[in-house]
């Protein structure tokens, strides 16, 4: 399998180990996080960004993991949100809780 450049937007309880084992796995990960990052991550060769925009801006498909519809929409569509790092061919997994 090809090295992917993924992001992660939020590492909560489900998203930390999720983003650990892409890492883990010899993926390029970019993450992001309202909190400070955990440990496993911070350690690991996880690659720290300082808002959603810039982990948009350098990875292929962008997955959030995020607690609900507010964090989801100001993370996709506030100040330096997702939607202002994507370009052309990229792809957005929310994979939050949310409302459909």
């Amino acid at each position: 399998m090809s090295k992917l450049k993924l992001g992660f937007v939020g590492l909560g309880i489900m998203g930390a180990p999720m983003a650990g084992h892409l890492v883990a796995s010899g993926h390029e990960v970019y993450v992001n996080t309202r909190s400070q990052v955990p440990p496993e991550l911070a350690n690991s060769a996880a690659i720290v960004c300082a808002s959603p925009a810039e982990v948009a801006r350098q990875a292929d498909i962008i997955i959030t993991m995020l607690p609900d519809t507010p964090d989801v929409e100001k993370v996709l569509f506030g100040d330096q949100g997702i939607a202002q790092g994507l370009s052309a061919g990229k792809i957005v997994v929310d994979m939050s809780s949310i409302s459909p």
